[in-house]
């Protein structure tokens, strides 16, 4: 298997945006149900799904929109990424843990926090740290990411802070704990750029929070222009985050039922609300049945487009997934943009408007 890991290599100076277009809509209910994040590797999708209340796993489909199968056992997934071994890590909010596992099925070792079942029945086990909010303990983790050096940053929701751990478990710091203006409230999402900044969507703070490599705060951002005036829509519910090999980064704005782009300096770009069609796998099993073909031929057709609640988004090359977490499926972008230099684009101009003379 080959990794394709989202990029965090050093950006261009400035890019010409071509714009994004829409690519295929991929799941459906009954596959990829509910589902929190995926991953994309050379031959496989990996999309990770809740069940209905408690429980989840790994489903693995591909670019025909096959089901190929399923494996692992979690009770309240949140999110996914692999190493560049081949390893995925799970963080599990319901299991206040991060568990981790290979591609085969088999379940792995649960390296970080430690399962709720063994915190109940009080027995030693060879997990790391417990249920709690001392140093080392996670209390409903989400968001997960790798540094630079592919230690693992794990954003421990209910402690409101992030926490940095080796891939093989071992405590190592708590990396962000900050108070007054910057302090977060129920952070969720997290990723690393190519300079190693460390960027944490703030959930009730409605907010993307920039930290240094060392957790120190640098700024934060999230207003989006609603038209070209002076009026701002905030960002309502920040979930998952990703950054593209131009810098560009994606916030899922989970209450907002959409995707917000910013560029890498934190200024607003665009964003989708949903495109979907029919995914291949959802049209063989909707022409299965003539009523669901009637239900679906009395409903109303606008909403099948829109995005519900996506939790998180992904960037691999060009690609955008987007895990539409109320509608089952993946909806997939591709983007055009085209590098430029320094030398190919005039200078940042001293004022807002550029004549062209």
């Amino acid at each position: 298997m080959t990794q394709q890991k989202e990029k965090t290599n050093q950006p261009p100076f400035a890019i010409l945006r071509g714009g994004y277009k829409y690519k295929e809509t991929l799941g459906m209910r009954r596959v990829t149900t509910y589902c929190m994040d995926m991953v994309e590797t050379k031959d496989v999708l990996y999309v990770l799904i809740r069940a209905d209340g408690s429980g989840g796993n790994i489903r693995r489909i591909n670019w025909k929109d096959e089901d190929l199968d399923v494996f692992g056992n979690f009770k309240w997934p949140v999110q996914m990424i692999q190493d560049s071994n081949g390893m995925f890590y799970v963080s599990d909010e319901g299991d206040h843990c991060v568990h981790a596992l290979i591609d085969d099925g088999e379940k792995g070792y649960v390296p970080i926090g430690q399962t709720a079942e063994a915190q109940e029945s009080n027995t030693k086990t060879s997990k790391i740290g417990e249920y709690g909010s001392g140093e080392g303990q996670l209390d409903s983790p989400s968001g997960i990411a790798f540094d630079h050096e592919e230690n693992l940053l794990i954003v421990d929701t209910g402690n409101n802070r992030v926490q940095k751990f080796s891939k093989d478990g071992k405590f190592i710091e708590t990396i962000i704990k900050d108070d007054g203006e910057a302090a977060l409230d129920m952070p969720w999402g997290i990723a690393v750029n190519h300079n190693g900044e460390i960027l944490v969507s703030d959930w009730r703070n409605n907010r993307i929070n920039k930290y240094d490599s060392n957790g120190k705060y640098i700024s934060s951002f999230g207003e989006i222009p609603k038209s070209l005036g002076e009026d701002f829509i905030q960002l309502s519910g920040p979930a998952g985050l990703s950054i593209d090999e131009d810098g560009d980064i994606y916030v899922a704005d989970r209450n907002n039922d959409r995707v917000v782009i910013y560029d890498k300096e934190g200024k607003y770009v665009t964003q989708f609300t949903g495109d979907a069609t029919l995914s291949k796998i959802g049209k063989t099993y909707i022409m299965s049945s003539p009523r669901v073909l009637r239900l679906r031929e009395m409903s109303n057709r606008e909403v099948w487009r829109k995005l519900r609640a996506p939790a998180s988004v992904r960037t691999y090359g060009k690609l955008i997934y987007i895990p539409d977490f109320g509608c089952h499926r993946l909806q997939v972008y591709e983007k055009e943009s085209y590098p430029l230099t320094k030398d190919e684009i005039f200078e940042q101009p001293n004022h807002p408007t550029l004549y062209n003379v």
